[in-house]
């Protein structure tokens, strides 16, 4: 009897293991349906991304295992293919997009669906979903709970169940722009006619700079006698980070920190605390006189800025943010909506009507991004204030388009299939006076470095990106351009650029495209982009080092900032070359035979160690091809010899040059507010500007302006700014 017990036993035992294994190894939908979700709101030109846990067997996916219905029944004429790293299927809506006049529609994944290794899935799967011409809004404070507790749910049940995602690469923002038509000096920006703020500002006969937490206002023609005219000074909550100047206004803008304010005593007292939180906040001053700057308005929003740009006399502020849904968890009645203040209403912080935060039904995260508008030419004027339930990570403006990119990192459990990358989702918000609407979004592959990553030209939508990771030898990273039309549906791509690598930087000029990308070699890809439908790669160069900034001189030639590399003897982590920056590199690569692409000039300053602001920052960067300057901030280090990583301070300041293009590069000037003695940098007096007014060139730091004349760099004048 004991026999036949164990045996039993044994029969189970096995039963159960061949169960769990092929439970286990059961091919499954990872992400891309909610089959729970009978109310799951998508818009008109929704692309379906369903993810596996393995690569499928494509011959298995067609239009019997996978198809869309009406709520009639009828079928709908999507398009149904394989992703390319083959474990995702992508279904596209039909030309024109899904029809507004049925109730719903069902997504049918049947179970003919097999992995490449043979394996099917489990049970067929349905998706049923209604389509909205617009961005649904969230309406009430339940409705918006319920959102954001939903997401909540989801992220913590895949951090419980071991679930893992791709990594995030941070990303950073760039830009360009020639001032010739003015006699000072205007911010390097990406779009001509669309300022961008930054931590000095000019008008020709003043200098408006951040420094230390406060705003100086600065005479400075003549620039023999330069004077400081005012000082602008905040509580210690408020940050100032950027300005902007519009006629007799400056609008300062930065970040305030304070006490999260909640509708009742009682709510506060069952959160037991009362956590910090960021506001963006700008301040506007008539300038009129600039020994007395008069405060005239204030606007605050909640979260951290994600950009600013000033176009046409009105101010478009960009930022994210947070919720603290560990709040909403334990108090789900509470009021989480982002609250905004103008100080002409006099009504302190309030919320955003719920009848007036629209959500994106195909994200996940639970940030709001704001969108404000202010009107300078119209002082009293309300400040339109748009908000949307999902954030962006980078942001482009064009004169009638506003363009929020967010990237889609996907969970996977933890024995599936990795292959499947990070895409991005593009939302087209359209601008018109005061009006910022949402007009159309889309979802390209892989994820984008910065803003000059991104343009419109002629009403296409033009994106580089990057799919991958330069390191992985089992997937190799790729890059890739996509161009969309005005409703952000896909016309014509670019694929497979530079296996291995990773775009360091992208500039678009027109119809021309320049593209560079990084592992070991610098390939400048020039590709023709004359034709949306059919972009060619005319072109491409390769040299040692990268370039992450791209700044054009004329249309025939283009400036290249970056770093020089050596590759070290010997193998990294993962058996790789061993890579190390060396000094920053200038090149000037000349274009005019596009399909083949030289490198005129180039420029080494320093060696290991050696920085600019114009690295990470685009409006470090003077530019103004008439007056032939070419100078940025930049601090020099020296390789130590007989070392391998060891350097030495040599020089902090501004580097000025003209460009020639038959001689290339020729340093003009030196420029510095370091003790020549000191050591190392002082940071105090580290230059990080370079502007011009009239003949005369300026140097900013913390501590001192300094001027120079234009033709023979001689000193003019100077002005310390220590207390």
């Amino acid at each position: 009897m004991k026999k036949k017990w164990l045996a039993i036993g044994g029969v189970i035992t096995v039963t159960a293991v061949i169960l769990s294994f092929f439970l286990i190894t059961q091919l499954k939908v990872v992400s891309g349906m909610d089959t729970r979700n009978d109310k799951t709101i998508v818009l008109q030109n929704k692309i379906w991304k369903i993810n596996f846990s393995e690569k499928l067997d494509s011959k298995s996916v067609n239009e019997k295992s996978v198809y869309v219905t009406d709520d009639k029944g009828e079928l709908q004429n999507v398009t149904v293919n394989v992703s390319k790293e083959g474990n995702a299927i992508i279904v596209d809506p039909p030309a024109g997009g899904y029809s507004l006049d049925a109730k719903y529609y069902t997504l049918h994944v049947n179970s003919a669906i097999k992995s490449s290794f043979g394996r099917k899935l489990l049970s067929g799967k349905n998706q049923t979903f209604e389509v909205k011409a617009t961005l649904p809004t969230v309406n009430s404070k339940s409705a918006l709970n319920e959102l954001l507790l939903k997401r909540l749910k989801e992220e913590e049940k895949q951090h419980k169940t071991g679930i893992s995602f791709s990594t995030k690469e941070a990303s950073q923002e760039s830009a360009a722009a020639d001032t010739s038509g003015s006699n000072y000096s205007e911010t390097n920006v990406q779009v001509q006619g669309i300022d961008e703020a930054d931590m000095v500002k000019t008008d020709g006969s003043h200098i408006y700079q951040v420094v230390d937490g406060k705003v100086q206002i600065i005479k400075a023609a003549p620039a023999n006698t330069m004077s400081l005219e005012s000082v602008i000074t905040f509580d210690h909550s408020f940050s100032p980070y950027q300005v902007f100047i519009y006629k007799d206004q400056l609008i300062i803008i930065g970040h305030s920190y304070g006490k999260m304010a909640q509708p009742s005593q009682k709510e506060m007292t069952e959160i037991g605390i009362a956590p910090i939180h960021e506001t963006t906040k700008a301040i506007i001053y008539n300038i009129n006189n600039k020994q007395t700057p008069k405060k005239i308005r204030e606007f605050e929003m909640e979260g951290s800025m994600l950009s600013s740009r000033l176009m046409n006399g009105k101010v478009y502020l960009v930022a994210n943010k947070y919720p603290q849904l560990w709040i909403l968890k334990d108090n789900p009645e509470i009021d989480i909506r982002p609250k905004y203040s103008d100080s002409l209403e006099k009504s302190g912080m309030k919320p955003v009507d719920y009848d007036h935060i629209q959500y994106f039904p195909d994200s996940n995260e639970s940030n709001f991004t704001n969108i404000a508008v202010i009107d300078l030419d119209k002082p009293s004027e309300k400040i339109s204030v748009s908000t949307y339930l999902g954030s962006g990570n980078n942001l482009y403006m064009s004169k009638n388009n506003l363009y929020l990119a967010v990237s889609n990192y996907y969970w996977f459990p933890m024995n599936a299939d990795k292959s499947q990358q990070p895409d991005t989702t593009v939302y087209k918000f359209s601008i018109e006076d005061m009006k910022v609407e949402f007009h159309s979004s889309s979802e390209v592959p892989g994820t984008v470095l910065n803003q000059f990553s991104m343009d419109e030209y002629k009403g296409y939508f033009r994106i580089a990106t990057t799919i991958g990771q330069a390191w992985d030898n089992n997937r190799p990273s790729s890059n890739n351009l996509y161009i969309l039309d005005e409703n952000l549906k896909q016309v014509g791509e670019l694929e497979d650029l530079a296996r291995g690598e990773r775009i360091y930087s992208a500039r678009f000029m027109n119809d021309r495209i320049y593209i560079v990308t990084f592992r070991e070699t610098d390939p400048l890809f020039v590709i023709d982009g004359k034709d949306p439908n059919n972009p060619k790669v005319l072109g491409e160069l390769k040299i040692p080092g990268f370039s992450n900034y791209l700044h054009p001189f004329d249309e025939n030639h283009l400036i290249g900032f970056g770093y020089d590399t050596k590759v070290q003897s010997g193998k990294g982590s993962g058996n790789q070359p061993i890579i190390l920056t060396d000094g920053v590199k200038i090149s000037l690569f000349d274009v005019s035979d596009m399909s083949n692409p030289k490198v005129k000039f180039t420029e080494i300053i320093g060696g290991r160690g050696t920085y600019s602001p114009l690295n990470h920052d685009h409006k470090a960067l003077l530019f103004h091809k008439k007056k032939n300057i070419f100078a940025f901030p930049i601090t020099v280090y020296q390789n130590k010899q007989n070392s391998a990583y060891e350097s030495t301070f040599e020089f902090q300041g501004a580097f000025v040059y003209n460009i020639d293009l038959k001689t290339g590069f020729h340093l003009q000037t030196k420029l510095t507010h370091q003790d020549p003695q000191a050591p190392y940098e002082e940071w105090e007096n580290q230059i990080n500007r370079i502007i011009y007014i009239g003949n005369s060139l300026y140097a900013l730091s913390s501590t001192k302006i300094s001027s120079y004349d234009l033709n023979s760099y001689k000193q003019q004048g100077e002005l310390s700014l220590k207390k």
